[in-house]
């Protein structure tokens, strides 16, 4: 794996500026979607790796067991009750309420989910994409109940993540596992093909302390409605509906969102951020101090030991 470090002064030299006064606009990305050598072989068919550069983000099918998603399933409502009863600051509940919207630094709560965080699966193949070994940037569990699960808005995870957390370049990418069924109605996400390879300025300033908000509605480092529809003229909207026990993988620049769930199906999904080793966090592009640990890793940075599993790791203790 290629694991060179930027230079201190690469790592803090802002290719991708954003926000603090900039007019809000749509520029080229500069660097790769897929880091992997050429003479690599990788862990899925080589079309599936062209539609990923193609399109910013690839749906998997069957990747989990019945029993395994069970087992899954079993610790993410073990978690949701838990949470309900205890106060701690990765639990992000919906705004207004005390329905839980997420659990945040997942893998350090959870033996279970730590361990399909570092699954060849997902982990793998994250390594591959970006050719390097990885780390865990942020993990959580989304939770999105029936009738009360509200939207996520149209985001790209690099402009945050660059802005707020200093990562240097859009070389991360994110795995949603689905522990129930996506369906086109119970608000899965959405995604615009294409957009990964554009990056959206985006207007405003960073408040402080914006994660408080951001994690419950986001408001800061959200694009004008004018790139949006920009963006979505070029590439189209496609949701990325999938039957409990897919995967999917999307690009850390890729353009998503979610709608409200008001239907009676919840959804919820396992989300597990993986950045490159060579591309650790330094201090954020904005005039803020760095988001909490439980958000965004940067003092136990090291490369996950990637295994293989059965459903019996699965299965909560």
């Amino acid at each position: 794996m290629n694991t060179a470090t930027l230079t201190r002064k690469e790592a803090r030299t802002d290719l991708y500026p954003s926000r603090g006064g900039l007019k809000g606009n749509i520029v080229p990305r500069n660097h790769p979607t897929v880091w992997a050598s050429a003479t690599t072989q990788p862990p899925v068919e080589r079309s599936l790796v062209e539609q990923y550069e193609r399109d910013g983000f690839l749906v998997l099918r069957d990747i989990f067991t019945p029993e395994e998603v069970s087992n899954l399933q079993a610790e993410l409502d073990r978690l949701r009750s838990d949470a309900q009863t205890v106060e701690r600051p990765e639990i992000i509940t919906e705004k207004g309420s005390r329905q839980v919207r997420s659990i945040f630094k997942v893998h350090a709560l959870s033996e279970v989910f730590a361990r399909l965080a570092a699954d060849q699966r997902l982990a793998g193949l994250a390594s591959y994409l970006l050719g390097d070994d990885v780390y865990l940037h942020q993990s959580r569990l989304n939770y999105k109940p029936g009738f009360h699960g509200k939207e996520f808005y149209w985001h790209s995870d690099f402009e945050t993540w660059h802005v707020e957390d200093g990562m240097p370049l859009p070389r991360a990418l994110s795995i949603s596992v689905s522990l129930t069924d996506n369906t086109p109605h119970n608000g899965p996400l959405l995604v615009m093909p294409g957009s990964h390879k554009r990056y959206v300025v985006c207007e405003g300033e960073t408040p402080p302390d914006n994660y408080q908000m951001s994690l419950k509605a986001q408001e800061t480092g959200v694009p004008s409605d004018e790139n949006l529809t920009r963006l979505a003229e070029m590439g189209g909207l496609v949701d990325t509906a999938g039957p409990a026990g897919s995967v999917l993988i999307f690009d850390s620049n890729l353009m998503h969102g979610s709608n409200s769930n008001i239907t009676h199906l919840p959804r919820s999904n396992a989300f597990f951020v993986y950045n490159a080793l060579s591309n650790a966090v330094e201090d954020p592009f904005c005039d803020q101090p760095p988001r909490p640990e439980f958000i965004a890793t940067r003092e136990n940075i090291s490369p996950l030991d990637i295994r293989k599993n059965s459903a019996d790791d699965f299965r909560p203790s």
